[in-house]
């Protein structure tokens, strides 16, 4: 399988050369094909580090955002172009920090073993979340709308937000990803499609790490959201040729 890594990064100038160099050691008996920094009109040097980044290493590409879009904005910009070069698997890593490269190999493994469309690295499956730092209130929060989620989607998955996404061939080609939103509830809307779609879904445990990094995610305005892409998919939405796929 042909491998590469979208990375969509705001205001990530201080973490990204980290993120780089762990994704460069844990991969390094991998093949990628391909690593997009995408960079979400970042105000500090993130634009910078990844050009300078990508002048010292053929497989980086830079994409530079004039204007932020929002992190699904950002994906979609950086899938969009793995599927241009023909990758059949991409995975989705932070420049924060928060999620291990050092799991990519496992990740990739899982997804071809198990012959999965679409695998998500799980932070509550692991059992570290609490003691990685994850607030109190966000794992309760999040343990309560996984309830949900499971119900809506008829899965039995332990943690729906994590973004740590891995897409498989028939995920790339068949999710309509232009169609989904722009903000943080894109990675939940590529679950929602792909269960319409009929694709399967896993999990991997991950390991949970909450540093220095900071959050632009508002937790009310994405819990509304997911709330949102719950009852667009009991109301068809997310199903292959619905007119009205995705909220943005």
């Amino acid at each position: 399988m042909t491998v590469g890594i979208v990375i969509p990064a705001y205001n990530a100038a201080s973490t990204l050369p980290s993120v780089l160099g762990r994704i460069d050691d844990a991969c390094a008996g991998l093949d990628l094909h391909g690593i997009w920094i995408v960079n979400d009109g970042s105000a500090d040097a993130t634009g910078q580090v990844a050009a300078e980044a990508a002048a010292h290493d053929t497989r980086l590409t830079a994409i530079d955002l004039p204007a932020n879009r929002g992190y699904g904005g950002a994906v979609k910009v950086g899938l969009r172009a793995a599927r241009s070069a023909g990758l059949s698997v991409v995975a989705c890593v932070h420049a924060d920090g928060q999620y291990a490269p050092e799991r990519l190999p496992a990740l990739l493994e899982t997804l071809r073993r198990r012959r999965l469309d679409v695998l998500q690295g799980s932070r509550i499956a692991s059992g570290t979340a609490l003691s990685g730092g994850m607030p109190l209130y966000k794992y309760l929060v999040g343990r309560a709308l996984t309830a949900m989620e499971n119900r809506v989607f008829d899965l039995r998955m332990s943690d729906y937000h994590s973004g740590y996404l891995v897409y498989g061939p028939r995920a790339l080609q068949q999710i309509p990803f232009a169609r989904l939103s722009d903000s943080f509830d894109f990675d939940l809307e590529v679950i929602a499609s792909a269960r319409a779609a009929g694709l399967s879904i896993g999990e991997l445990p991950i390991p949970t790490h909450y540093g220095d990094e900071v959050s632009h995610l508002n937790p009310i305005t994405y819990g509304l959201r997911v709330l949102r892409v719950m009852a667009g998919y009991l109301a068809g939405r997310y199903h292959p040729g619905h007119a009205d796929g995705g909220i943005r």
